[in-house]
């Protein structure tokens, strides 16, 4: 049976957990249970800190895992685990951040001292860098540490950066990195079930960031219609009773829909349709 870690709690095992159920897996009804099985799909869930996720991962203890790929190379597994797909959610970029108008640049970090949750990482990213710089490891309101005067900077990840903002802190240099939930495995292996629960996480992706559009198009535009919805593949064509016109459906992407739907229309499409998408497989 498969034995996969997702986040115990915060937005990130709620997303997760969406994520899940939209793929077929049960999960759990009670925040408080720490572990599930699901048999119909021979998957067990353990729900566990997302920073400790790589930890279980890398030693072998559980197969699988999702978590921030941020806490995951934070986690310092020494290439016990590898990220396996990104998942598309909790999206955010790490960075560095100070004071209003005191740093421009990261070169301006040497000699002085970075408060963050992400010791391993910063202290990576400074030794490829070259900077000699020294890390305070702080759990939590990494923010204040500057005003109470543990730290000159900090470094920490920014969703929107109105935390920081509110702080009078503002991000400086190009980020550390961009993060979001991952899946990852043990090195080199590939436990029964990775290659269903990859297809199905791959088919909710698609599912998110696609719809179904319907039309009816003159045979003679079909061709300037197509490039216009060209789908995954290729868009299906079908005859209609009338055999100056057919029908064709396509996937086009959510966040272009009207837009298509527009063009489509001005080409000479009617009885123009859209349908969300559910599940798939790609």
């Amino acid at each position: 049976m498969l034995r996969i870690a997702v986040p115990n709690k915060g937005s990130l095992s709620d997303a997760v957990t969406s994520m899940l159920t939209e793929a077929g897996y049960r999960q759990r009804r009670d925040s408080r249970e720490l572990a599930i099985t699901d048999p119909e799909n021979e998957i067990e869930f353990f729900y566990l800190r997302p920073r400790d996720i790589a930890v279980y991962v890398g030693r072998g203890v559980l197969d699988l895992g999702i978590t921030g790929r941020d806490l995951f190379l934070d986690a310092d597994v020494n290439g016990d685990a590898e990220e396996l797909m990104p998942l598309g959610i909790g999206k955010s970029t790490f960075r560095f951040a100070g004071p209003a108008g005191t740093f421009t640049d990261t070169e301006q970090l040497r000699g002085k001292r970075i408060a963050t949750s992400y010791r391993v990482l910063v202290d990576h990213f400074l030794k490829e860098q070259g900077i000699d710089a020294s890390t305070v490891r702080l759990d939590g309101a990494i923010e204040t540490s500057i005003r109470l005067g543990v730290a000159d900077a900090i470094a920490d990840v920014v969703e929107t950066g109105s935390t920081m903002r509110a702080a009078g802190l503002e991000p400086f240099g190009a980020p550390l990195m961009e993060s979001e939930a991952v899946l990852i495995g043990r090195t080199g292996h590939h436990p029964a079930g990775l290659d269903v629960l990859q297809r199905r996480l791959t088919g909710v992706l698609v599912a998110r960031r696609y719809v179904l559009l319907d039309y009816d198009i003159r045979k003679d535009l079909v061709e300037q219609a197509s490039a216009l919805t060209p789908g995954l593949e290729s868009p299906t064509v079908s005859p209609l009773k009338d055999s100056e016109w057919v029908a064709v459906r396509s996937m086009v992407r959510k966040e272009t829909t009207n837009q298509v739907m527009d063009s489509l229309y001005d080409l000479g499409a009617r009885a123009i349709l859209v349908t969300a998408i559910n599940a798939c497989r790609i």
